[in-house]
């Protein structure tokens, strides 16, 4: 995997340490996370990364922070957004991939994992 891919995959790693059953996969050729079969992230290149969520959220958070998020044509209609790596913070990281887990996982699953953290 090339280096810079590696970084990027590390951050993502790191944002989901705390998160239950997080598995490393590939998804396009290139590096991606998911929990059980669905999809969390996965890198895009040394710059972006693909975030999979819901269509409202996708439309609040590209125009609360176009610096941040993005999309291309090619994402437009679909349930996912892109990235600046250099721009988010290592705790709006966390918190983005945080609340996808929570949709994509297991009810069973985030119910114990809430309750290991109450």
């Amino acid at each position: 995997m090339d280096g810079d891919l590696a970084a990027v995959l590390g951050r993502l790693k790191a944002a989901t340490s705390h998160l239950p059953q997080v598995l490393e996969t590939t998804s396009y050729g290139t590096p991606a996370l998911k929990v059980g079969r669905k999809p969390l992230a996965r890198v895009k290149d040394a710059a972006t990364v693909v975030l999979f969520v819901p269509f409202d959220e996708k439309e609040m958070l590209l125009s609360l922070s176009p610096d941040i998020y993005f999309e291309t044509d090619h994402y437009k209609g679909w349930p996912a957004l892109l990235v600046r790596m250099d721009r988010i913070g290592d705790e709006e990281l966390r918190h983005r991939l945080e609340r996808i887990w929570m949709r994509q996982a297991p009810a069973r699953l985030v119910k114990a994992w809430q309750a290991a953290r109450a």
